[in-house]
């Protein structure tokens, strides 16, 4: 997949392209139902295909306060994007100057000078251009005018009997909860956040159960304070079970401003300090609770442990 950025790059003039647009935050399956749209459209047209996508959540500029947290970093969308096999990705650095950008302004700019596009496909509720006002019906009327195809996608559900369309809201809502087994769900895969260790206080050993200590940037959307069954993927690969802590410690700190990640790895000895790793969410085991000591702690994170090989099929 070979990256284009804004107002910078665009096809060759003789490459035209069916095109996705969208904040794609977590390409969870609704996301990759458009994109798998965009490739049979791509072939059946004879072109590329692209997706458009911004390099931040446009609420961040537009209305910041009321910003959601986010499911993947830009690095991680676009790792999520190339495994969809697109042959090119657009992405839009989202400023006040692009917020500002009136939607038939903005189609013009990025569909058809950047991408030349013959079709667009898009989510049924999809909205565009300064005030968001541009939605399918006016990206249908500027097809008619400048002849490329609009395919609006009805928002798809992860079962049958689901209670709301996939999406990037019901992800966040999902892990909020802490029910990561559904966030999974909606994602087709594990929920995972990505960090480098670094120096804790040390309980974790004086209790017989060391952790890697992981800080997670504020922006991005954290699972509920609890304590989960998930992997930890260390730099050379291996992939290790963990029990994995999200919580303030109530048994320590009595008034800790923030939450922290800790995962046990099951069965490993090492130094991991300096090291980037990611920390999947499997499956939730316990609410986050205050104990009356060491003693009692460790007692609980031995069940802990037991539940999370349980869980991951390591006994």
């Amino acid at each position: 997949m070979e990256l284009l950025h804004d107002r910078r790059d665009q096809l060759p003039a003789m490459v035209s392209a069916a095109a996705a647009i969208g904040v794609f935050d977590g390409v969870h399956l609704g996301h990759q139902e458009v994109l798998t749209h965009v490739r049979k459209t791509a072939e059946r047209l004879g072109v590329a295909s692209a997706v458009v996508t911004f390099d931040t959540h446009p609420a961040y500029v537009v209305r910041p306060e009321n910003a959601p947290k986010l499911l993947t970093t830009l690095e991680q969308k676009l790792e999520l994007l190339e495994a969809q096999a697109l042959d090119y990705a657009y992405v839009i650095e989202f400023d006040e100057a692009r917020a500002g950008t009136r939607p038939e302004e903005f189609v013009e700019q990025v569909f058809l000078d950047a991408l030349h596009a013959r079709a667009v496909v898009v989510g049924e509720d999809f909205h565009f251009g300064k005030g968001r006002t541009g939605n399918v019906a006016e990206l249908q009327r500027l097809g008619r005018q400048w002849d490329f195809e609009v395919v609006p996608l009805e928002l798809i559900r992860h079962h049958r009997d689901a209670r709301e369309p996939v999406s990037s809201t019901a992800v966040r809502r999902a892990l909020a909860g802490g029910d990561v087994s559904r966030a999974a769900a909606m994602l087709g895969r594990n929920y995972e956040v990505r960090g480098t260790v670094v120096p804790g206080d040390k309980r974790g050993v004086t209790v017989g159960f060391p952790t890697a200590n992981v800080p997670v940037p504020k922006f991005m959307a954290w699972p509920a304070d609890a304590v989960y069954a998930g992997w930890c993927t260390l730099p050379d690969g291996q992939r290790r079970g963990c029990a994995i802590n999200i919580g303030r410690r109530p048994t320590f700190y009595e008034h800790a401003q923030q939450s922290l990640l800790e995962a046990h790895l099951i069965d490993f000895e090492g130094d991991l300090y300096g090291c980037e790793v990611r920390v999947e969410f499997v499956r939730l085991l316990r609410s986050e609770r205050k104990f009356e000591g060491l003693e009692q702690l460790s007692a609980q994170l031995a069940v802990d442990v037991a539940a999370a090989r349980q869980r991951l099929g390591l006994v």
